[in-house]
Formats: C-alpha cells, sequence, structure tokens
C-alpha cells in the first residue's frame, strides 16, 4: 500500500510539473504585440492662383533675330525663379515635344524683360518654350517669324527751303539680290507739312500726316544695286529737322 501511495505521488508530481511546462510553452507560443510607428502627417500640396506661372510673347523681330518678352507672375513652389531660358524650335510638333532645339538664349535676374536670339533666317517661322529652375514651363507655345530680307532703301535730301515751304530728294534703292519689280516709301509728317507736288513718283495716300508715294510707271523696275529718285514740292511753316523713310 505504502508503495502504491508514493507510485501515486509521484505521477502526480510528474503530471503537474509538465502541466505547468505545458503553460509556459503555450504563452510562449502567443504572438508578440506589434510596435507601431507613427509616420509625420502628408504635406498638402500648395494652393496656387489661378494664373499663368509665366507668360510672355513676341516683342520685336528683324532679319535675323527674335526678342521675346517673358513675365514670372508666380514664385515656387508655383512658379519659378529668373533667369529665364527661351528655347527656338523649327516647328510646333518639335516645341510641342521640347525635340530638336534650333538656338536659344537665357535672360538676365530680372522677373521681368525680354530675351533676344540671334543669328536667325530671315522670313522664317519659329517656335518658342520657357524653361526656368531647371523646369520646363508647360503652359506656353509660342511662334514669331523673322522679317523678310530688305530689298529696298530709301533716303531724303531736304534741298531749297523757304519761308512756307521746301524742295525734298528722295533716292529709292535695291539692296537685295534681286530686280525689285515695283516699290514704294512711306513716312509720317512730324508737323504741318504738305505736299504740293510730287515727279517720277505717284502720291498713293497723303491727305494727313501719313503718307505712302509708289514708283512711276517707267521707274518700276530697280536691277540689284540699281535706284532712282523722285522730287516733292512741300508746303511747310519749317523744313523738318529730318523725315524717317520706310521702303516696304
Amino acid at each position: 500500500m505504502r508503495y502504491r501511495f508514493s507510485f501515486l505521488l509521484a505521477a502526480a508530481a510528474l503530471a503537474l510539473a509538465g502541466m505547468v511546462a505545458g503553460g509556459v510553452g503555450s504563452a510562449a507560443a502567443f504572438p508578440m504585440t506589434p510596435s507601431i510607428t507613427t509616420s509625420p502627417p502628408l504635406t498638402p500640396p500648395p494652393t496656387c492662383p489661378p494664373v499663368l506661372p509665366l507668360t510672355g510673347g513676341v516683342s520685336t523681330v528683324t532679319a535675323t533675330s527674335v526678342t521675346i518678352s517673358y513675365l514670372i507672375a508666380l514664385t515656387p513652389p508655383c512658379g519659378f525663379n529668373p533667369p529665364v531660358t527661351v528655347t527656338l524650335f523649327a516647328s510646333r510638333e518639335d516645341a510641342q515635344q521640347w525635340l530638336n532645339p534650333v538656338a536659344e538664349a537665357v535672360s538676365g535676374p530680372e522677373r521681368f524683360g525680354t530675351v533676344t536670339i540671334d543669328g536667325l533666317t530671315a522670313d522664317t517661322l519659329y517656335w518658342f518654350r520657357f524653361s526656368a529652375d531647371g523646369r520646363r514651363d508647360t503652359y506656353v507655345l509660342g511662334s514669331a517669324r523673322t522679317a523678310p530680307t530688305a530689298v529696298c532703301a530709301a533716303t531724303v535730301a531736304i534741298g531749297h527751303s523757304w519761308s512756307g515751304g521746301f524742295v525734298a530728294t528722295v533716292t529709292v534703292r535695291n539692296v537685295g539680290t534681286e530686280t525689285l519689280d515695283g516699290w514704294r516709301v512711306a513716312w509720317r509728317w512730324p508737323a504741318d507739312e504738305r505736299i504740293l507736288t510730287v515727279w517720277n513718283a505717284t502720291v498713293e495716300s497723303g491727305s494727313g500726316a501719313e503718307v505712302t508715294v509708289r514708283n512711276a510707271s517707267y521707274n518700276r523696275a530697280l536691277a540689284p544695286g540699281g535706284s532712282t529718285t523722285f522730287g516733292m514740292l512741300v508746303a511747310a511753316s519749317t523744313p523738318p529737322g529730318g523725315i524717317a523713310l520706310t521702303c516696304p
């Protein structure tokens, strides 16, 4: 009997030890609670005014240059900082994709100004885009055509004058490389001048300050380097210091 009781007591002790061991093992098998990492709040995108950040257009052109004006309306992150780069392209398609640029120039540090690109071909259409801060502007795409090569030039010499009028002689030259078939000379009187008569030419318009004179039938054709003259008698209070002629 004593041996049986000892045996039962030992068995109970073993069972108790197994229960304790099993409890520890079960507790170790439970998953660990994950640590929670907090991220900084996301910064919302800037609210930009409803205006173009960078605008511009054609200011002036010559036969070999284009001058583009620009205005930076917004600063980063909505806009740009100067300088501004103006890039020219030979076609609208190239300009849209920023492919095959043919020329470019960079502005100064001003937020408003002009950029002149030289060395261009006369009477040619170019397309321009803006960039600044290492980024390309995605809004403005403009075009500019260089002026045709000048083929006509005109100068004036005021000769005899008196109180109430003067005589002037205008020389017209073909400065092109081909025969000039017909010519016109235009100008604007600076004061009260008025044409009384013209010789070797015909007045197209001249009732007001704006005057246009064209060739006569016998001097319309001018070979390259050739020239012709016409004269006019003008009524005026005093002879002008000069007349700015154009030969379109």
